[in-house]
């Protein structure tokens, strides 16, 4: 039986800046993860960008890290020099009905405190010439581009030079092995405290110590395309369209790598599977009970029923480019290019309100610490987020 004064169950983003964070503070730390390598899934899927606090409630756990987790991410990767590129983004509205939307963005990306100003089309131009909006359009010049995989390895080259820190590779977190124990494929672990950051599979976990009982993943399928290399010209950071407030999905935008490829997406389609990147990949026998999931949320919640209703057209081409040339001037069908990059957020759903959870969330027992919602900006958020569950999982520990 190995031990640890704090175990962490996954090795995404979540997982390992906590990790670094307990180190830091001399704690003794084994990070577990079921895959071969750390952010297999959603931390080394994402678009790259680091997000700069506009778009979330005050209040929220996510208005509180967005910001702050962007400024940390942002040193992190001067520091190690790791890529990065702080291209900025425009947020554009697509038609006239969208402008009070867009304005009440600005507003309270002011009030959070974040960096923006409300452009015009003329200064938009000067910014993103190709970029199309309607009036007016938000500028975020503290937005920016990193390589999520090159910060992962970083974080875990981090960990391999201290004494204090373990990652395991290929072992799976089982469930409860008794009182501060987990049950393991590798076999039990002693903990003072266990943190759960399983990302999509958090909330299995969870419910196996009895907690986050109303809560269930619905996994969402973000496919993207990319621009072929003679029409990357046509962006320079990253276009956004407004998004819809009632949802947490912020619509099918265009990103420029740290290496020069243009990605245009995701979209969000409801998927089958907590891995279901292809159409028939990451299928298993969960299948049918997140296909009854959606259809409860499809009939009782009418954004989950507008998400499932407009989402899955944009398999096909016509639909998913029809909604990119919104948002940029003379772009063609053929300046677009197949993509394999796909990801899955890892929605969290009430299931006893049949409602959307639009914050990060966690829930504790008497020595475990479940990190059950960590979507979008959690990848951003992670270094600010960090501490604070390091407070929280050392107070568990004693």
């Amino acid at each position: 039986m190995k031990h640890a004064d704090i175990v962490i169950a996954g090795a995404g983003i979540i997982g390992l800046t906590l990790a670094r964070e307990l180190v830091s503070q001399g704690v003794r730390v084994l990070v577990l993860d079921k895959e071969d390598r750390p952010g297999k899934h959603a931390s080394g899927r994402n678009s790259g960008v680091l997000h700069a606090g506009i778009y979330y409630s005050p209040g929220s756990a996510r208005a509180a890290t967005c910001l702050a987790g962007n400024r940390l991410m942002r040193a992190y990767c001067k520091e190690r020099g790791l890529p990065l590129t702080e291209s900025g983004k425009v947020i554009v509205a697509k038609t006239e009905a969208e402008l009070p939307v867009l304005r009440a963005l600005y507003e309270r990306a002011v009030n959070a405190g974040a960096e923006v100003s409300l452009v015009d089309q003329a200064r938009l131009r000067e910014i993103e010439p190709h970029a199309r909006t309607v009036e007016q359009a938000i500028h975020s010049p503290l937005t920016a581009v990193v390589d999520p995989k090159e910060i992962l390895k970083s974080l875990r080259a981090d960990l391999r030079a201290s004494v204090l820190a373990e990652v395991r590779l290929g072992v799976t977190a089982l469930g409860p092995g008794g009182r501060r124990v987990l049950s393991t494929s590798a076999g039990p672990v002693e903990y003072g405290a266990l943190v759960n950051a399983c990302g999509a599979y958090a909330d299995k976990l969870a419910h196996q110590h009895g907690l986050g009982l109303r809560y269930v993943l619905v996994p969402f399928k973000g496919v993207y395309r990319k621009l072929r290399p003679e029409a990357a010209h046509l962006v320079r950071g990253s276009i956004y369209p407004v998004p819809d407030p009632s949802t947490p999905f912020l619509g099918i935008h265009f990103t420029r790598s740290v290496y020069g490829d243009v990605y245009i997406g995701p979209t969000a389609i409801p998927a089958f599977g907590r891995e279901n990147y292809g159409v028939l990949q990451g299928l298993d026998a969960e299948a049918p009970e997140i296909l009854w999931r959606d259809a409860v949320l499809f009939a009782t919640n009418p954004t989950f029923r507008t998400v499932a209703l407009s989402e899955p057209r944009k398999y096909l081409f016509r639909h998913f480019f029809a909604d990119a040339a919104k948002l940029v001037d003379s772009l063609r069908p053929e300046d677009v290019a197949p993509s394999p990059k796909a990801g899955i957020r890892p929605q969290l759903v009430d299931v006893v309100a049949n409602t959307l959870v639009m914050d990060f969330l966690t829930e504790s027992g008497e020595a475990d610490l479940h990190v059950l919602n960590a979507i979008s900006p959690a990848f951003t958020s992670a270094m600010a987020l960090a501490p604070v569950l390091a407070d929280k999982a050392m107070a568990l520990a004693g």
